[in-house]
C-alpha cells in the first residue's frame, strides 16, 4: 500500500493512493483514527486494506496539497556519515557506533511543497535519503527482530544549511530550519520492500545526477539503527529513522554546489518513488 497525507479543504487529512486517486482515509476512519500515526499505532493497516480494497479513490492525485508522510510524529532521529564515501568527502572518521541527531517535525514540507532555503545562508545542501517509519513500537529491539516494527519506507531530502552546521561541533541548527527538509511523497508499507537493503537511491538537481547509491552500501544498516536507537529510548508508532546520504553532497563538490531559487531537487528509491520539491527562497 501508499499512504500519504495531506491537507484537503482547509484540514490535515491522510489518504490511501489508488492508481492516479487517493481514497480519503480521514474522511473513513478519522473519528477513531484522526492521523496516519493513529493507524498505525492502532496496527490498523490490515483493515484499512482490507476495507477499501475495492473501493473508489475520492480524489485525484494530481493537485493535492501534500504533507509531509507522518505530519506529527514524536520524533525523527537521523543518521549522519552512515555511506563511506560521504565520510571520506568529509575527511571525518568513520564511526564504529551511528553518529544521530534529531530534526523537528516542524522543519519538514511534503512532495511537491516548496523547500525554504533560508535568508541567512547561501549554503543550502540536499542530502538524499531513505526514511525508515516505525509501525510497533519497542525498547531494546533486537537488530534479528527490528524490520518487523517498521511500517514502510518514503524518500527524504535532509536539506542542510552548511554554515550554520558548522557553528559548532553539534549539527542541529543546520539540519532544522524551517521548510528546509523534504519527506514523501508516499509510505510504502513494508510488504512491498521486504529487504530495504536492496534498494536504489538517486538525486537529481535540475535533472543533474548528484548521488547515486545502493542501500546496501550503508555502514550501520536498518536493523542495527533501530537496535541501537531503541536502546537509547522507546521507538514508538510513527517515529521516523532518516538513514543517512551518501557522497556527491554540494559543499564537497568543486566547486561547490548548493540549492537556489528556482531549483528543483529530486530524491528517487527504487520500488518508493520520486520525491520531488521545487525551492523557493524565503520571504
Amino acid at each position: 500500500m501508499k499512504l500519504v497525507s495531506f491537507h484537503r479543504d482547509g484540514k490535515a487529512t491522510y489518504g490511501l493512493v489508488k492508481a492516479i486517486g487517493v481514497i480519503d482515509l480521514g474522511q473513513r476512519y478519522g473519528t477513531r483514527w484522526p492521523t496516519l500515526r493513529d493507524i498505525l499505532a492502532a496496527d490498523g493497516l490490515a483493515q484499512v486494506e482490507r476495507e477499501t480494497q475495492d473501493a473508489t479513490p475520492d480524489l485525484p492525485w494530481d493537485g493535492l496539497t501534500l504533507a509531509p508522510v507522518i505530519p506529527n510524529p514524536d520524533k525523527i532521529i537521523c543518521i549522519g556519515l552512515n555511506y563511506r564515501d560521504h565520510v571520506a568527502e568529509t575527511g571525518r572518521t568513520e564511526t564504529e557506533k551511528p553518529a544521530l541527531f534529531a530534526r523537528f517535525a516542524g522543519s519538514q514540507v511534503g512532495h511537491r511543497q516548496p523547500l525554504v532555503k533560508p535568508a541567512v545562508s547561501d549554503e543550502f545542501d540536499y542530502e538524499g535519503e531513505l526514511a525508515v517509519v516505525i509501525g510497533k513500537g519497542g525498547r531494546h529491539v533486537s537488530a534479528v527482530d527490528a524490520l518487523a516494527h517498521v511500517a514502510g519506507y518514503a524518500c527524504y531530502n535532509d536539506g542542510s544549511v552548511r554554515d550554520w552546521q558548522r557553528h559548532t561541533s553539534q549539527f542541529l541548527a543546520g539540519k532544522t530550519f524551517a521548510g528546509t527538509g523534504a519527506f514523501g511523497p508516499w509510505l510504502v508499507t513494508a510488504d512491498e520492500i521486504p529487504d530495504p537493503s536492496r534498494l536504489t537511491l538517486e538525486t537529481r538537481l535540475n535533472g543533474q545526477v548528484v548521488q547515486h547509491t545502493t542501500t546496501d552500501l550503508m555502514i550501520t544498516a536498518i536493523p542495527e539503527q533501530i537496535a541501537y536507537i531503541s536502546t537509547v529510548l522507546p521507538l514508538l508508532p510513527g517515529d521516523v529513522i532518516v538513514s543517512g546520504t551518501p557522497g556527491g553532497v554540494g559543499v564537497k563538490r568543486k566547486p561547490q554546489l548548493f540549492m537556489r531559487a528556482g531549483d528543483v531537487v529530486e530524491v528517487e528509491i527504487s520500488q518508493i518513488g520520486i520525491l520531488r520539491n521545487p525551492v523557493v527562497a524565503e520571504a
